[in-house]
């Protein structure tokens, strides 16, 4: 079985990515179930129920999220009715929506996605994501041993160690946030496959994302000015886990770059 996790999805331009290219990635490495962070979806920050709709229609069939999920009003109800959408698992248990989904691919095989914050240089006084993913597993594990974690976070010291917290545990380990990919693909000793940050699908001609000259100045001269997504060489970024969908453990890991 192979599952395509995609890195963070900034803005129209992610967006336009995802519906170009994720058709043929699906045809050519034979996908049974997509992944996305959409937490940057809408104008870099955010995602909103119509958008998120969208990226079902192009293919995805899990979208993860992370520091922005509150960042757009109107997705909190939408968290609670869409089964398919998940926040951090480790926010506090009366937050709106829920920390994991399982879905059953078109063979009829099931597929579990945890989302998890990081706590390291992050904005959020969230729950130890370690501990959280200790309450979830065992529960998740008596329904499918196919897992894979979304790990959101800033440190990549932080995504490294619950990788190896986890081995064993689960299938495929894929971080997001930082937007820049890791060449640090592996599959690690209890056959759990990582990558520390899977990178970013929008605009690299920019600073993450975001209009490159606005960034800049921003760091020249410590004034506030407004973010703009960036529009040129936008690329998909992700990686494809191969599981055996009978143990649960990761066969191969590759990483992904397209450009439009």
């Amino acid at each position: 079985m192979n599952v395509l996790c995609i890195g963070d999805i900034v803005g129209r331009p992610g967006r336009d990515a995802v519906e170009m290219l994720l058709p043929g990635l699906v045809e050519e490495h034979n996908i049974d179930c997509v992944v996305a962070n959409a937490e940057n979806a809408a104008g870099g920050a955010g995602l909103i129920p119509r958008l998120a709709e969208s990226l079902f229609l192009f293919g995805c069939d899990v979208l993860t999220l992370g520091d922005h999920v509150w960042d757009k009003k109107n997705l909190i109800e939408y968290l609670d009715e869409e089964r398919n959408i998940i926040r951090p698992a480790n926010f506090p248990r009366n937050s709106p929506g829920k920390g994991y989904c399982i879905v059953t691919t078109k063979k009829g095989v099931k597929i579990a996605v945890i989302n998890l914050l990081g706590r390291v240089f992050m904005r959020y006084n969230v729950n130890c994501p370690f501990e959280s993913f200790l309450d979830l597993i065992k529960d998740i594990r008596k329904q499918t041993k196919n897992i894979i974690v979304d790990f959101h976070g800033e440190a990549t010291s932080e995504k490294i160690a619950f990788g190896h917290f986890a081995d064993g545990q689960v299938s495929g380990i894929f971080g997001t946030h930082t937007h820049v990919q890791t060449a640090d693909e592996k599959i690690l000793p209890k056959k759990t496959a990582h990558i520390t940050d899977v990178g970013m699908t929008g605009p690299f001609d920019s600073v993450i994302g975001q209009n490159k000259e606005k960034i800049v100045e921003r760091f020249l001269t410590s004034m506030p000015s407004k973010f703009e997504v960036a529009l040129n060489d936008v690329r998909l970024n992700g990686v494809v886990f191969t599981i055996d969908e009978d143990s649960g453990a990761a066969l191969n890991i590759q990483r992904i770059q397209r450009r439009i």
